[in-house]
């Protein structure tokens, strides 16, 4: 027997399939109900775990992050102290001294003995020297036989030579002043041992697949142990960046953004310890429960050199802040706390924030594996996304942000705005922690969808 499929007939039979499907759906109510609150309960959802914040747009500037985008490199040469025309000598350096008939001494009756000559070590660039070492004391003097201590302190090689042959002569202990012409050269400059302690990687392939996993997750497994050694800077060099060119070079990707100097001749440790837990006492004394302890000051005897400053901007350390003696510590920390955290649908994980450049809530989900509008699953976070069920993806992020005082502010991003309005993409800053969530809109039509396909469908089915 044939049967006529007109559009009467056809409605008429979807008429009847959806009763039926109402039908068995009121049936199953029970078990439908079971089901939503099942999944509900076992994920990441707003409405059983609801979180609300203040929206990015509306954000109040004290806790927006400051863009590091625009930042221009420090000019290397800032780092480097002007060299003077002329080598000055002071104490610690060598000089090369020969005087005819006075140093050595030699009798009237005995033959002259040829000056010695004196080639420099390998990674010296001084020129071969001639004469007797005599060294330029504390006080900035050198001994010479038969005369009192010469001041040569801040002198050059020929004002040197001219004050040896005054001395000389002032003296009269040359019986021909005529042929007393002294030969004054430096034999070994002085140098300066300073301290290079650096938390900073090589950024070669190898050992930056050693730091970084899958999609840019970062270790803290990894090796982070400081490497020291004792660099020795001549005269002149005795900067900071020859300390740099010398153990490794600038700071590295992984390291911070300044270089800070720890310097030996203004460390009073006693006087700062003093100060310290003055400084803690004043205000634990008399705690205001309303607020939080203050910041410490900077340390008098640390020098902070920022490695990138904002267009415009003069850096604010001294010529002589550069300068290095001898027990002077160059410091550069590693970078490894700056990170930030995800959760939620988003892949749990720990991810290194960019130096040098911005990266915003976009591209922190990016870097986490999931972009805006992706089907995110139960391998996201651990609940019931949009690649299970109905197809909605998650639309609001929440930034957990740290204030000072252990505090905490929520950050509200909607995805949907965000990806039209650069107002609603806060920029994410060190610490911060990324939850991406479904909208409760989108977690009813996500249940509803598959609930509608899952029995409304088969009512229809058993209907043909």
């Amino acid at each position: 027997m044939s049967m006529e499929w007109n559009p009467a007939t056809v409605q008429k039979r979807l008429l009847t399939a959806l009763r039926g499907s109402m039908r068995r759906i009121n049936r199953s109510s029970c078990l439908t109900g079971l089901l939503l609150v099942a999944g509900l309960s076992s994920g990441c959802t707003n409405l059983t775990q609801p979180l609300s914040g203040v929206p990015a747009r509306r954000l109040p500037p004290q806790f927006l992050t400051q863009s590091k985008s625009n930042l221009v490199p420090l000019d290397p040469s800032r780092l480097k102290q002007e060299e003077p025309r002329q080598y000055l000598i002071d104490q610690g350096d060598i000089l090369g001294i020969y005087i005819q008939g006075i140093l050595p001494f030699t009798k009237a009756d005995q033959p002259e003995e040829p000056p010695p000559v004196n080639f420099p070590e390998k990674e010296s660039t001084l020129d071969p020297s001639i004469g007797y070492p005599i060294l330029v004391q504390e006080d900035g003097t050198i001994s010479l036989p038969s005369i009192e201590p010469l001041k040569v302190k801040g002198m050059t090689v020929s004002q040197i030579r001219d004050l040896i042959r005054k001395a000389y002569i002032d003296a009269k202990i040359f019986p021909d002043v005529s042929v007393l012409q002294p030969s004054v050269t430096i034999m070994k400059e002085r140098t300066f041992d300073i301290v290079v302690v650096r938390q900073d990687v090589n950024v070669q392939a190898q050992q930056m697949m050693n730091q970084f996993g899958p999609r840019g997750t970062f270790f803290r497994g990894s090796d982070q142990s400081s490497s020291g050694q004792v660099v020795k800077l001549p005269a002149y060099q005795n900067d900071v960046l020859h300390a740099l060119m010398a153990s490794g070079g600038l700071p590295g990707l992984s390291a911070r953004n300044e270089v800070k100097i720890l310097k030996a001749s203004r460390v009073r440790q006693q006087e700062r310890d003093s100060f310290i837990q003055q400084f803690y006492s004043t205000y634990y004394s008399n705690p205001n429960p309303c607020s939080c302890p203050p910041p410490l000051p900077d340390d008098p005897s640390v020098v902070k050199i920022p490695m990138r400053l904002p267009p415009g901007v003069i850096p604010s350390f001294r010529p002589e802040d550069i300068l290095l003696e001898d027990g002077d510590v160059v410091y550069i920390e590693s970078r490894d706390a700056e990170v930030f955290y995800t959760g939620g649908l988003l892949p749990g994980g720990e991810f290194l924030i960019p130096r040098d450049y911005d990266l915003d809530v976009l591209g922190a989900m990016a870097m986490a594996g999931a972009g805006v509008g992706a089907q995110v699953g139960r391998g996201g976070g651990g609940g019931f996304g949009a690649g299970s069920f109905g197809g909605v993806a998650p639309g609001m992020l929440f930034i957990l942000r740290k204030t000072p005082c252990n505090g905490q502010i929520t950050i509200e991003v909607d995805l949907a705005r965000a990806t039209q309005d650069p107002r609603e993409r806060p920029l994410i800053q060190p610490g911060d922690t990324l939850i991406l969530r479904h909208k409760p809109i989108e977690e009813v039509v996500n249940f509803a969808i598959p609930t509608f396909f899952t029995f409304g469908i088969q009512a229809i089915l058993q209907q043909r």
